[in-house]
């Protein structure tokens, strides 16, 4: 009787993860010019019924143009957008993974507890974006090898990427050269643990990690526009920062703003790395820079 009991638990409990798996993925309604084209309605054709042990289930309506979705008895779930615009973090400083003859660009989610990991097919038109919550699957590029044969017949492209952070700023006034050389020679070449020096010059340093949006810093810079007196500032070491709060839609990087030196800095870091990143940089911010 026992082992029945335990045998019908067992069924059960498969029953309903086969049910949940099975379950209309809900998926919301985001910008994507080219989701209703002849081209998306060819990729979503050529996809495949699984994708890294996830099958393929339908999308609850009402349905968004251009999109597809694979969940596990897990619950855990891959989807796919055709058509969308190529992301923010496409900049010139991006680093991407050629997989199937297609330029793949890896943005993970870098909010507090998210496991969110999305591709992007950077030199392909339509664009597509395959978005995993698995973290299983956060360093993999598996579910990217999946669908790629799908995409073999869109237009290649040679996409113009986007500003690097920091690079539209305006200038600060004034002979900062010799200031800011000392500085950007005196930064380390790893950062926060995780991010590698990608370029370095008389005024700018940037450093990368595979997946994540970059950490920049930029010397010589004209004073945060949104700074007042009285402003919240935060001191880290000797070095005052302000944070200028404002985040570009679709990214998690935020900007900082060094004050009281010989010339203001900014850095443009991800929420996740900031924690260890500004007493990095404050270090040597102190040491190498006089103050104001």
């Amino acid at each position: 009787m026992a082992l029945a009991l335990v045998a019908a638990a067992l069924g059960g409990a498969k029953w309903i993860t086969e049910r949940a798996a099975r379950t209309p993925v809900a998926m919301s309604e985001l910008p994507a010019p080219l989701a209703d084209s002849q081209q998306c309605d060819e990729v979503l054709a050529a996809l495949p019924n699984e994708v890294a042990g996830h099958e393929s289930v339908a999308i609850a309506d009402p349905r968004p143009a251009g999109t597809a979705a694979w969940s596990a008895p897990s619950t855990d779930r891959i989807t796919l957008r055709c058509g969308v615009d190529l992301p923010l973090q496409f900049t010139s400083l991006a680093q991407t993974q050629e997989i199937s003859d297609t330029e793949w660009l890896a943005v993970a989610d870098e909010t507090p507890g998210s496991n969110l990991v999305t591709w992007y097919s950077v030199d392909r038109s339509p664009v597509v974006a395959l978005t995993t919550d698995n973290p299983d699957l956060t360093e993999s590029s598996k579910p990217v090898e999946a669908i790629a044969p799908a995409l073999s017949d869109t237009d290649k492209t040679d996409p113009q990427p986007h500003p690097a952070p920091l690079s539209q700023l305006e200038p600060a006034a004034g002979d900062t050269a010799q200031v800011c050389e000392s500085l950007t020679k005196a930064l380390p070449e790893n950062l926060a643990t995780s991010w590698s020096l990608k370029s370095r010059t008389s005024d700018s340093v940037s450093w990368t990690r595979p997946g994540h949006e970059p950490i920049v810093l930029r010397c010589g810079v004209a004073p945060p526009p949104g700074y007042q007196a009285g402003a919240r500032l935060t001191q880290i070491n000797d070095v005052p920062w302000f944070e200028d709060t404002q985040l570009a839609n679709g990214v998690t990087a935020g900007t900082w703003y060094a004050l009281g030196r010989a010339t203001d800095i900014a850095v443009s870091a991800p929420q996740s790395a900031t924690s260890e990143a500004l007493p990095e940089l404050s270090e040597v911010i102190s040491r190498s820079t006089p103050e104001q």
